[in-house]
């Protein structure tokens, strides 16, 4: 069985993260969302599939290959070109990317499966499709119903009493939401729908594609299941994901490492004093991290691999990706930390290094100055005789 998983986007709405990792890639507690999906995949039968890369492609392609370590066989249909040497991406949309695998040879030959790449799913795909089967549909979208004040941040399916769609709004307002049915990307396609998608153009499957077949009239519906979803899609999305993963709110996801005492797990050859720091779980350790004594670390936090935590430092409900160093006394709290960059949950970023306080938060692999000659510099700074 065939399946297809969208991997071209930019992820705009989760930079600064996106800058250096496609979204596909970014960890789940150390485990890439798309690895999460291809095992789901391969649960359910679907053992070929199809990935559209663009941005950032090669580090998808490097981490996932042919797929055989994964237990399926995955293709690649890069989107764009090479300029000056570079890669760069030219993305399709959702739809035109099936359009472009479909005519470069007809992969899709029967009832196939399309996935967003950054979504964290547990979804009975067997059922799903024996459902699209037996009404008979060209296509067919998996819905969740979600509360009513969550609808704005959505696309709204609404449909009749048989479940055929009738149309779609796009993140209403509360007060204007005719259903509370939403569009989770998950979508059961037969090989006949890729008719209607125009050639060698950017073309959405939500935006375009679907609007299309409801105008059409065409045997088009959706089906209402419940199941674990988290879409990763935005910045707030991924700390509630990595929060509900530690407080073991998502089953499917199990916390990696060993837990070296109630709630709090680590990965391999991680130093820390037990006696001499104050943890509180739920907490995620990755290997070869120390963290000094007088660290204080308050869960739900992960911090991760070879990254270091010095004396004082506070981690409180905050998410350190690796090779992160946090200096003497800094508190982070409601905080994550990627690279440069350190953004609250709202996804507001700081740019560390351009703020000058890249030797509060920095590079692991760095050289760490001195506390005197950090005090020197900042004495330097504002102009006082140390």
């Amino acid at each position: 069985m065939k399946a297809m998983i969208l991997a071209a986007g930019k992820g705009t709405r989760i930079r600064p993260i996106t800058h250096t990792i496609p979204k596909p890639l970014i960890p789940i507690l150390q485990k890439p969302v798309m690895e999460f999906l291809l095992e789901l995949l391969r649960q359910h039968g679907f053992d070929e599939v199809m990935v559209n890369v663009s941005h950032l492609a090669e580090q998808i392609e490097s981490y996932f290959r042919d797929g055989q370590r994964f237990g399926v066989q995955i293709g690649y249909s890069f989107e764009g070109s090479i300029v000056d040497g570079e890669l760069v991406g030219n993305a399709l949309g959702s739809a035109g990317g099936i359009k472009r695998i479909q005519e470069f040879n007809p992969f899709f030959d029967d009832t196939f499966v399309v996935l967003c790449g950054d979504a964290l799913i547990d979804l009975d795909l067997t059922e799903v499709v024996r459902q699209h089967k037996e009404k008979g549909a060209i296509a067919t979208v998996v819905t969740k119903s979600v509360p009513r004040e969550a609808v704005p941040s959505y696309g709204v399916v609404v449909t009749d009493d048989d479940g055929k769609i009738l149309t779609f709004q796009e993140k209403p307002l509360v007060e204007e939401a005719l259903s509370t049915e939403i569009n989770t990307g998950i979508y059961i396609f037969e090989p006949e729908v890729i008719d209607y998608i125009p050639p060698n153009q950017e073309y959405d499957i939500g935006g375009d594609l679907f609007p299309h077949l409801v105008e059409l009239g065409l045997p088009f519906y959706a089906v209402n299941m419940e199941f674990e979803w988290v879409d990763i899609g935005k910045v707030p999305d991924y700390w509630q994901a990595i929060r509900s993963v530690l407080s073991g709110e998502i089953k499917n996801v199990e916390i990696p490492g060993k837990e070296v005492k109630p709630g709090v797990y680590t990965g391999v050859n991680v130093s820390i004093n037990w006696d001499k720091v104050d943890i509180t779980g739920p907490v995620y350790i990755g290997g070869m991290t120390h963290i000094e004594d007088g660290a204080k670390i308050v869960g739900p936090a992960m911090i991760g691999p070879n990254c270091w935590i010095c004396e004082g430092a506070t981690v409180d409900n905050s998410v350190i990706f690796e090779y992160s160093r946090l200096g003497r006394g800094v508190r982070l709290v409601d905080k994550l930390v990627f690279g440069r960059y350190c953004v609250d949950k709202t996804g507001s970023s700081i740019d560390v290094k351009e703020a000058a306080l890249d030797w509060l938060i920095t590079d692991s692999r760095q050289n760490c100055p001195s506390h005197l000659e950090r005090v020197k510099a900042i004495s330097e700074l504002i102009n006082f005789r140390y």
